[in-house]
């Protein structure tokens, strides 16, 4: 292809490539935004992930939707007609990506599950910047803010209703003490706490034995006070060691 200089900097600098750059540029910037939006709840409540992660997911997403609707442009327009962008096949690849980076962000420590929340999120911020690149700003705006009030209101009303309240619990006996699941579970009464006797590990060796199991509170709208807990389980005779965590997600 020989064309001079003025030919190819019309097919690439044309007032209609203008337009389309600047509509990008737009549906870019409408994703940083709504991105840093729901972003700003989780950099809130000290997650991790915070306003910069989801401002680049979300403005990333847009950007790769809004190109694939200009294909015809590619290339500075040259031979438009075998230049098709697959805009299923991008949103497809986009919400796979995120996925895997939405992965990262959950980790597991015993029975204790964090970054749920913060991976649906972020999985959420990427369809949000997909609708910006197809156009539909209205229901971009309208997910985004749903999505603000879903974990924001929905954690609030989970407070609110009655649960049980679970504790992952490791106990290490000494080696001269037969621990077993009735004392274990006559022990723990006393406390306002009840043994899950299916959830009980338990490791042995010449020097002892260290049991891990759940309990939970037998109140249900009680919240189990894990300092006085452990200073009550302490009186127990025969433990050695005390490990204490919230089994949640």
């Amino acid at each position: 292809m020989d064309l001079p200089l003025s030919d190819l900097i019309s097919m690439y600098w044309s007032a209609s490539k203008w337009q389309i750059n600047l509509l990008v540029i737009a549906n870019m910037l409408g994703g940083l935004f709504l991105g840093c939006l729901l972003g700003y709840e989780r950099w809130y409540n000290g997650r991790a992930a915070g306003m910069r992660t989801y401002g680049l997911v979300c403005m990333a997403s847009a950007a790769a939707i809004s190109i694939i609707g200009y294909s015809a442009y590619w290339y500075g327009g040259h031979n438009p007609d075998t230049v098709h962008g697959d805009m299923t096949r991008v949103a497809q690849g986009v919400l796979t990506g995120i996925g895997f980076l939405g992965a990262g962000m959950i980790m597991k420590e015993g029975m204790s599950i964090s970054g749920l929340t913060s991976a649906a999120s972020v999985w959420m911020s990427s369809v949000v910047g997909i609708l910006l690149g197809v156009g539909f700003y209205a229901a971009a705006i309208g997910l985004t803010l749903a999505c603000v009030l879903c974990i924001v209101l929905v954690n609030r009303v989970e407070n609110i209703l009655p649960r049980h309240f679970s504790l992952f619990v490791t106990i290490r006996f000494r080696r001269e003490h037969n621990w077993t699941v009735e004392r274990l579970r006559e022990g723990l009464d006393p406390f306002g706490v009840t043994l899950l006797e299916d959830s009980i590990t338990v490791k042995a060796d010449q020097d002892g034995a260290e049991w891990s199991f759940l309990v939970s509170a037998k109140n249900r709208r009680m919240l189990i006070n894990v300092v006085d807990l452990s200073r009550d389980i302490m009186r127990i005779d025969h433990i050695e060691t005390l490990s204490i965590q919230p089994a949640r997600n």
